[in-house]
C-alpha cells in the first residue's frame, strides 16, 4: 500500500538515518516531504506541523559535552513537536528514533528514555499512532566517522591505510544495518508495523560479530582488492557490509588497474575473483587468430561473445567428432565448457573478438588444469 499519507515530516533529515530515509521516500514515490534539520527555523517547523500528517522524527542529540544539550535536543525538542500538534487538534501518527541505552543511567540514556515516556503518555491520552525504536549500532553509507559509529569510523581508515583503535577486541557488536531499519519505517508509514510485546518497534534483522571480526573482515577487503578478489556473499551480513565499506573508499582511488597480459594474438585479463564464485576474465582475439587446444579435469567455463564473431570447437577426448558452436556480439548467447572436453576459439570476423570468460575456479599457476591438446 502507498501513498496513504500525502505530506510526511522528516526531522534531522541531513543526519545518517535521515539522508538514507529520504532517499528511499523519493524513490518510493512519496515527493511531498517536509525537510528540518539543525538550518531550519521556529516559522518552517510550525508550517511543517500544521499540514503533515506523518512524522519521522529522527532529530535528537546523541553526543556532547553539556548534558543539558540532551535534555534540550531529545526531551525538549519532542515536546515542542507535541505542543505544537496538540494546538492544531490534528493528531497524526509519528516514528520516533530511541536508543537501547535508556536504562543505561547514562544523561543520554535518560533523554530518550524521558522522550519516549512523554510521547507514550501523549499517545495514551490522545489515541495516537506511535512506533518508538531502540536502535544500536546502525552502519551504511553516509554515516559520519569518528562519531557514533565504529563501522564508519573503520572503514574509513582502513580505507586509507589509517591506524584504527581497538580497546577491547571481544567487544560484541549488535549491528543494525540502514537499510533494513529504513524499510521498517516504510513499513510504518504503510500501515504494517512490527510492534513487540512491549509495545517497541523492533528491526527484525540484527547482526552479532566481535569487534576484532569487524576489524579484521574490513581489513581483508582492503586487502583483496589488490588482489581482484571479492569476498564471499552468501550472508546478507557480508554483502551490507561490504557495500558500506566500498562506500568509504577515497574518491580518487575508486578505479584500479588490471594486468593485460598481450601477445600476438590480442591480450587476455583477469577482471574479478572469488573463492565461492570463481573469476571472471576478458579475452580480445584479433581477427583469424585461434585460441585455446587445451582441455581440464574439473575446470569449467563460461564464454559469451561481447562484441565480433567467435566460431568455438570442441572434441570430447579419445573421439574424433569435432562439435562447432558459432556465436557473436550481435547476438548474446552463453557457451557453456564442460571439463573433459578440449577446446579452441577461434575469431572468424573482419574485427577484434571480445569475450567475456567464466571460470569455476581462481586461475592457480601452480595448479592451473590446464592441458595441451589440438581440437
Amino acid at each position: 500500500m502507498k501513498n496513504i499519507y500525502k505530506n510526511i515530516l522528516v526531522t534531522g533529515a541531513n543526519g545518517f538515518i535521515g539522508k538514507n530515509l529520504v532517499s528511499e521516500l523519493r524513490n518510493r514515490g512519496y515527493d511531498n516531504l517536509f525537510l528540518y534539520n539543525r538550518d531550519s527555523t521556529k516559522e518552517q517547523l510550525d508550517e511543517f506541523l500544521r499540514q503533515c500528517d506523518f512524522i519521522f522524527h529522527l532529530a535528537g542529540i546523541n553526543r556532547t559535552n553539556d548534558e543539558a544539550e540532551f535534555v534540550k535536543g531529545n526531551m525538549d525538542f519532542t515536546k515542542e513537536i507535541i505542543e505544537k500538534l496538540k494546538l492544531r487538534k490534528s493528531i497524526c501518527p509519528i516514528v520516533v528514533c530511541s536508543t537501547t541505552h535508556v536504562d543505561s543511567g547514562s544523561p543520554y540514556g535518560k533523554s530518550k528514555k524521558a522522550m519516549e515516556e512523554l510521547v507514550l503518555s501523549f499517545s495514551k491520552e490522545f489515541n495516537w499512532d506511535v512506533y518508538i525504536y531502540r536502535l544500536t549500532n546502525v552502519f551504511g553509507k553516509w554515516c559520519n566517522i569518528n562519531y557514533n559509529s565504529v563501522v564508519a569510523t573503520f572503514c574509513y581508515n582502513i580505507a586509507r591505510g589509517l591506524p584504527i583503535r581497538i580497546d577491547d577486541p571481544d567487544t560484541i557488536l549488535n549491528l543494525l544495518y540502514v537499510d533494513d531499519i529504513v524499510n521498517e519505517f516504510i513499513l510504518d508509514l504503510e500501515r504494517k508495523p512490527f510492534i513487540n510485546e512491549h509495545g517497541l518497534c523492533d528491526i527484525p534483522t540484527t547482526y552479532t560479530i566481535l569487534l576484532k571480526e569487524l576489524a579484521e573482515k574490513l581489513k581483508q577487503y582492503h586487502e583483496n582488492r589488490n588482489g581482484l578478489l571479492t569476498p564471499s556473499f552468501v550472508n546478507d551480513f557480508d554483502r551490507k557490509l561490504y557495500a558500506t565499506y566500498t562506500s568509504y573508499l577515497r574518491e580518487d582511488s575508486f578505479s584500479y588497474p588490471l594486468e593485460m597480459k598481450e601477445d600476438n594474438r590480442g591480450y587476455f585479463c583477469e577482471c574479478i575473483k572469488s573463492i565461492p564464485f570463481g573469476q571472471v576474465s576478458v579475452s580480445v582475439t584479433k581477427p583469424g587468430i585461434v585460441r585455446g587446444n587445451h582441455w581440464h579435469q574439473t575446470k569449467t567455463e563460461k564464454f559469451l561473445a561481447l562484441k565480433g564473431q567467435a566460431a568455438i570447437r570442441f572434441r570430447k577426448l579419445r573421439e574424433a567428432n569435432v562439435i562447432e558452436y558459432f556465436t557473436s556480439g550481435e547476438k548474446l548467447e552463453i557457451v557453456d565448457v564442460p571439463p573433459g572436453y578440449t577446446h579452441s576459439l577461434e575469431n572468424i570476423g573482419d574485427d577484434d573478438l571480445i569475450m567475456l570468460i567464466w571460470s569455476n575456479e581462481i586461475f592457480d599457476p601452480i595448479k592451473p588444469d590446464t592441458w595441451i591438446e589440438e581440437v
